[in-house]
């Protein structure tokens, strides 16, 4: 029993050390395609400001969206945090991202109880803190980017949740994160890459 609770722990460290691995590569590469964009084709990317909130709220959306697989929503608000208004990149990330939750929570209601064998135990703890914290399971989920919060859309939409509270404690925590990840982007991208502010 020790010998597998040792195995899964392994397995999950792995898991949230290639996500932070992923994560900080993709954001290299939005950088420098940015800096290239600039550097050689001459484009000044600071006047498409509404065009990457639009791009911001799309991929955080589309990240959000997916059920139980990881997506780069972290590395493009990063990213276009380090460029354009950290704050408005924050707020957009945090309704694309709350909105694209929909898809687990409607997984869940329509579905009752859609499990993925690999994550039942995750599921399982999922119910357990709905049911002992209620919104604010919702809103610690959503909150910290190593948790999969998809498990939770799908025990709030299982348990009939009102959507609206559903959203409400999904944005609470989603909005904190991304004014964290913007600012985090605007701060050390700057300083990992200085030849490009300068």
């Amino acid at each position: 029993m020790s010998q597998v609770s040792e195995v899964s722990k392994s397995k999950k460290r792995l898991q949230t050390a290639a996500w932070v691995i992923g994560v900080v590569a993709l954001t290299a590469g939005l950088v420098y395609f940015m800096w290239f964009l600039e550097a050689y084709f001459r484009l000044p990317l600071g006047r498409f400001a509404p065009l990457a909130y639009l791009v911001v709220f799309g991929v955080t959306l589309l990240s959000s969206s997916t059920i139980i697989f990881p997506a780069p929503g972290v590395a493009v608000i990063m990213a276009a945090a380090s460029k354009w208004n950290p704050a408005i990149v924050a707020v957009v990330a945090s309704v694309g991202s709350t909105l694209g939750e929909l898809t687990g929570y409607y997984a869940g209601y329509w579905g009752r109880k859609i499990i993925v064998t690999e994550h039942r135990e995750g599921y399982n703890r999922a119910v357990a803190w709905m049911n002992r914290y209620g919104l604010w399971a919702i809103f610690v989920f959503a909150l910290i980017p190593v948790l999969i919060f998809d498990l939770m859309g799908l025990v709030a939409g299982a348990l009939r949740l009102p959507v609206w509270k559903f959203l409400l404690a999904c944005w609470g925590g989603r909005i904190v994160r991304s004014f964290i990840e913007a600012y985090f982007g605007a701060g050390a991208i700057p300083f990992f890459f200085p030849s490009w502010f300068l």
